[in-house]
């Protein structure tokens, strides 16, 4: 049998990042959908080039484009900068390798237009243009078809919850947002209210979590069917959001409320004390679409309603391949090859 590869699938790339884990995970999850054959280089300048960075150049000593640089041909087909360090390497990539790669700039580091081929930005930000290209979420690591294979083995202490399985995943203080008594009064109460029902409670913190929030969340949830993780051993976060029948999720995580809506399933907004516009922005957005809707303080009941997933890591590398392809066309380079499968 004879099949056309995706046009991108084993191609390399470049992903080049600050080595924060949330802007790891965002470029993963296009490259990933793009189905690259990808190594991730961390920058971290220091001194003057940091305190230059996203507008400078890049630090001297990388040597950027020599022959025993980490930065040296042979370019990749595809890269993709993250966080405002990472800027000026994308800037020098494209100068350098021109159209044999195609660069992408996730977020916004308010650099001019011509610095890479493409940008991406939420929906809730403000930059458009003709090489601008938005989506409701952020991309991240559970595409379609990695949540089909999560969906495909169910663990035994998911199984054993009664239903609804309901996945609580906790946030915590940022600059916009506060976790104070009252908010905390509210969280227990709303979760009380998910246990009394007899839903199965999977519950799991964030890098910003306060360990206080955590012991709050597990002496108030201490009589309920749940699993909570505090940190100990591998985080079933996955597993949660591919078994999960609804989600209750903290306004103050972009992340952690968009990559529930990859799943279909009811997103339930808990929001702390505070807030921002460009928080608003996006949470106004996601319930217009019908992903999400806040949750009701006091909280009665589960409800139940369905949207189709947003999967933004797979719209993005869709976007991303079919500019490449239509550039590539232009120049006049051959058709991707085709392989064979027996």
């Amino acid at each position: 049998m004879t099949e056309p590869l995706e046009p991108t699938a084993g191609r390399r790339g470049w992903i080049i990042s600050d080595g924060k884990t949330g802007n790891d995970v965002q470029a993963r999850g296009v490259f990933d959908a793009l189905r690259l054959d990808y190594e991730i280089k961390h920058v971290r300048p220091s001194g003057i080039w940091q305190a230059l960075s996203p507008w400078g150049p890049v630090d001297p000593a990388e040597r950027f484009g020599a022959p025993h640089s980490r930065f040296r041909p042979p370019w990749p087909d595809f890269a993709m900068s993250v966080g405002r360090l990472a800027t000026p390497y994308i800037r020098r990539l494209r100068q350098l390798a021109g159209s044999a790669t195609y660069t992408v700039i996730l977020q916004d580091p308010g650099v001019a237009a011509k610095t890479a081929d493409l940008f991406w930005v939420p929906e809730h930000d403000m930059r458009r243009g003709p090489n601008v290209i938005t989506t409701l979420t952020a991309p991240h690591s559970f595409t379609r078809e990695r949540l089909r294979r999560l969906r495909a083995y169910l663990p035994s202490d998911i199984a054993a919850l009664p239903k609804p399985r309901v996945a609580v995943l906790l946030g915590g203080p940022n600059g916009y947002f506060a976790y104070t008594k009252s908010v905390l009064a509210r969280l227990a109460a709303a979760l009380g209210t998910l246990a009394a029902q007899g839903a199965g409670l999977m519950v799991t913190p964030s890098r910003r979590t306060p360990r206080e929030v955590v012991a709050f969340v597990r002496d108030t949830t201490a009589g309920a069917r749940r699993l909570l993780w505090e940190g100990s051993g591998d985080n079933p976060y996955p597993a949660f959001l591919a078994h999960a029948d609804a989600f209750v999720v903290p306004a103050d995580s972009v992340n952690m409320t968009g990559e529930p809506c990859a799943t279909g399933k009811p997103v339930y907004v808990f929001t702390p004390a505070g807030g921002s516009s460009k928080f608003a922005r996006f949470h106004a957005a996601l319930r217009r679409y019908g992903a999400t809707r806040p949750l009701p303080d006091p909280f009665e009941r589960l409800e139940n309603w369905h949207y189709v997933p947003l999967s933004s890591s797979d719209a993005i590398a869709a976007e991303i391949a079919r500019r490449w392809l239509k550039r590539r066309q232009m120049l006049g380079a051959p058709p991707p090859a085709r392989v064979s499968e027996a």
